[in-house]
């Protein structure tokens, strides 16, 4: 049925012309001896049928001017002619019917409720003319024939095409708002597709950019002392070994991720602030000299603000061993305010940095930053060097402002005291803070 619906659409001028044909000959029984003026007003009330639906307005406007010289040249022409079966309605006089039922069903009301009101007046006019008073039939009676049986249905044609109208109007709204949504899933996707290789890719240039920084670094140096020194040269490759296997480890649980369909995949843990002095640790290894200095009440920041502050720290240092020459040292600084979490780095290298575009390295940086609502700048210092310094939102609790609070009404002797036991306490064995500075052997 469906395949015969969608013929009938494509076909709707033949379809109506089948519809007209039927009108026309139903309607020549009547025309039999009859006047031939009224083979032009039935050619004029059927034609207009068979293009309704491609001019509604006009078809209607046609077939009411037939109707009005059916209504008021015929029937008294036919009535003093002796021939009063002219002087009624005709079988075509249905294509009014149908006229108006197109004219509801694909015009706005602004158009369908005159011809309505045109229906209904020429259907009184034509009581009127066609029920002389002489038979029996009182005017009251002929207004409430009118009214009932011609005006009752040419409403109903009327209402039959109104709510067709407001149904196809309806389909269209769902249809329309079907193709919108689907065109909105469309642009989200590519909307995620977009941020995921964009995510991807930040993973992959942070540790394959940093891990083969430090396999370079330590190749280099296992080649400048092989033949001085075989016993340093030994421990550079196998540093180089080392980092070799995490940067593969890394690889294969990011290739993991990509290939997994199953969202319980188990992954390594992402590294974090936590994980920031092995991060050191192997960059002093690498022979870059580094201090930490954290300063404030560390707090917990969500997982990902974690991930990111690690990652300014990994690809400032990777920068620096890139481009800040071989003598350079680089400090790395937390410092924890009331409103969020600052992570500076610098470095006293000499190298100047390119003023060609920013690398993909400070761009998944600042990326990372702004996703959680922070801000990044980096740029050289006055002084030589380089500065990157990013601030990441993290208010304090209520519980460590009360703390602050009381800790700044205290007298400064005794707020020297505690910052002195402090700093006692943080130089125990697996404390974060690193107040010191090693430098690579």
């Amino acid at each position: 049925m469906t395949a015969v619906y969608a013929w009938l659409g494509r076909h709707r001028v033949l379809v109506d012309s089948v519809l007209a044909a039927f009108l026309g000959v139903v309607s020549i029984g009547s025309l039999i001896g009859g006047q031939p003026a009224a083979v032009v007003v039935v050619l004029f009330m059927i034609i207009p049928v068979a293009i309704r639906r491609r001019v509604p307005v006009a078809a209607f406007v046609t077939a009411v001017i037939a109707g009005a010289w059916q209504v008021l040249g015929l029937g008294p022409v036919a009535r003093t002619a002796g021939a009063p079966a002219h002087a009624g309605p005709l079988p075509c006089d249905v294509a009014l019917l149908v006229l108006l039922y197109t004219v509801a069903a694909y015009r706005p009301r602004r158009y369908s409720i005159p011809a309505l009101l045109t229906c209904i007046g020429g259907s009184l006019v034509a009581v009127l003319i066609w029920l002389p008073v002489g038979v029996g039939v009182g005017l009251g009676e002929r207004l409430l024939l009118a009214g009932f049986l011609f005006g009752g249905i040419s409403f109903a044609c009327w209402i039959l095409g109104d709510s067709m109208r407001y149904r196809r109007g309806y389909y269209a709204a769902l249809e329309d708002r079907a193709a919108r949504l689907e065109a909105e899933r469309h642009a989200e996707a590519k909307v995620a597709a977009a941020a995921e290789r964009a995510r991807i890719a930040r993973e992959l240039h942070d540790v394959v950019a940093h891990h083969v920084s430090v396999m370079v670094v330590q190749a280099d140096g296992a080649g400048y002392v092989l033949q001085s020194d075989p016993d340093r040269a030994a421990t550079a490759l196998a540093a180089v070994s080392a980092t070799g296997r995490q940067a593969l480890t890394e690889l294969r649980r990011l290739l993991g991720v990509l290939r997994s369909t199953d969202q319980q995949a188990e992954l390594a843990p992402l590294p974090g602030l936590g994980e920031l002095r092995e991060l050191l640790d192997q960059a002093r290894t690498a022979g870059l000299e580094v201090s930490y200095i954290l300063t404030g009440e560390p707090r917990e920041l969500p997982e990902g603000a974690e991930l990111a502050a690690y990652r300014v720290v990994q690809e400032s240092l990777t920068n620096t061993r890139k481009h800040a020459g071989l003598a350079a040292s680089a400090a790395v600084t937390l410092q924890y305010e009331h409103d969020g979490l600052i992570v500076q780095v610098t470095d006293d290298g000499i190298a100047a940095r390119s003023s060609g575009p920013a690398g993909h390295g400070l761009t998944g940086m600042r990326e990372r930053i702004e996703m959680y609502g922070g801000t990044v700048w980096a740029g050289p210092l006055p002084d030589g060097g380089f500065l990157v310094r990013a601030w990441l939102p993290c208010p304090a609790s209520a519980a460590s402002q009360d703390s602050q609070d009381r800790e700044a009404s205290q007298p400064d002797d005794e707020r020297r005291q505690q910052q002195h036991e402090r700093n006692h306490q943080d130089e125990e064995p697996g404390h974060r803070v690193e107040t010191t500075t090693a430098a690579a052997s």
